[in-house]
């Protein structure tokens, strides 16, 4: 399936309603950082993202220390960010709205 990079155009209209991640420096991702009571709130919400990750089979790159967990998405077959990095990242902000 091809994928398409967001235009610089696209991807900050589209980012405009995604306030709490950023872009990275590269310009080719988007980050956001979540902070949970404890280990297990942080592990419970990484299990939600992967389900739906595996539903929408595009996965994010991510880390988790303790309650802390951070999250990059980008779409590798368009070397950037697409559509499908917009929709996921709306997907994880309703988890923890």
């Amino acid at each position: 399936m091809s994928v398409e990079q967001l235009s610089a155009e696209e991807r900050d209209s589209w980012l405009r309603g995604l306030t709490k991640w950023t872009l990275s420096r590269d310009g080719k991702a988007i980050e956001r950082h979540f902070e949970f009571d404890d280990f297990s709130q942080a592990f419970g919400f990484m299990s939600r993202v992967a389900l739906i990750a595996e539903k929408r089979d595009h996965h994010p790159e991510w880390s988790n220390v303790y309650n802390k967990v951070e999250i990059t998405l980008t779409t590798h077959d368009a070397d950037g960010l697409s559509l499908r990095d917009v929709k996921m990242a709306r997907r994880i902000d309703e988890l923890v709205a």
